[in-house]
């Protein structure tokens, strides 16, 4: 059985699959590609892969549209492909669950270390912890983090999160009420430094609140906004 990680990487451009292509089987990565959002969408819900490459603007359905499809059901990690002028697409495209961008044009060495780059954080997530069973769980009030099984629930009822933003809750759960700069979070928990945008950040923390305030109002107000300087999980002692 091929253990190697499976990639697919979606672009009306036959010229930019190719060369993604190209240099991820360098790196033993098994591609496939598809070329419109609709096939995307097919492929991704019939199949299991490790990473999601994703253009935003196609033909048939729309990058933001796939994604937004796809987390209905899947949680699968996606990496958007957006042009220097789609700032807003880009934004957007993190509302609807996309995990990272790269912003064409992009070097194919800077989409290989970010692929590896979300690869090491799932497979992380889900073994690392599980190594330790007397801290496998994180509970609060109204919160509980299971590594195990990489789930969370709040009052008991699991609420659905991408990859990142379940690294990202569990990066600030694991320090509570101690405060990172958006600068921090983006090193700490997108492993890299030169390529972010920390817009990144704040998104992602909107959405991952969102989702907890979904199912409850205290879970999601765990996370707290410090001015001027980042974010912090809260525990009240009381």
């Amino acid at each position: 059985m091929n253990t190697n990680p499976r990639i697919l990487v979606v672009d009306d451009e036959e010229r930019i699959r190719r060369l993604v292509q190209m240099y991820l089987e360098k790196e033993d990565f098994l591609v496939e590609e598809a070329e419109n959002g609709k096939e995307a969408l097919e492929l991704a819900l019939n199949t299991d892969y490790d990473v999601i490459l994703l253009d935003i603007m196609m033909p048939e359905m729309d990058g933001i549209e796939v994604t937004k499809e796809l987390r209905k059901e899947k949680e699968t990690p996606i990496i958007m492909l957006t042009a220097k002028g789609e700032e807003s697409n880009r934004v957007q495209g993190f509302e609807v669950g996309t995990d990272d961008y790269i912003v064409k044009p992009f070097s194919p060495r800077e989409v290989v270390l970010r692929v590896k780059a979300v690869l090491k954080r799932v497979s992380s997530n889900s073994y690392h912890e599980a190594e330790k069973p007397t801290k496998n769980l994180l509970v609060f009030p109204h919160l509980t983090i299971d590594y195990d099984a990489h789930r969370v629930t709040s009052d008991g009822i699991e609420v659905s999160l991408t990859p990142k933003e379940y690294e990202l809750l569990c990066f600030l759960a694991e320090a509570p009420d101690k405060v990172f700069s958006r600068e921090v979070l983006l090193k700490e928990v997108w492993e890299y430094e030169f390529f972010g945008d920390l817009r990144t950040v704040d998104t992602h923390v909107k959405r991952l609140r969102e989702k907890l305030n979904y199912v409850s109002k205290q879970a999601a107000d765990l996370i707290v906004t410090v001015w001027g300087v980042g974010y912090k999980f809260e525990v009240d002692d009381a």
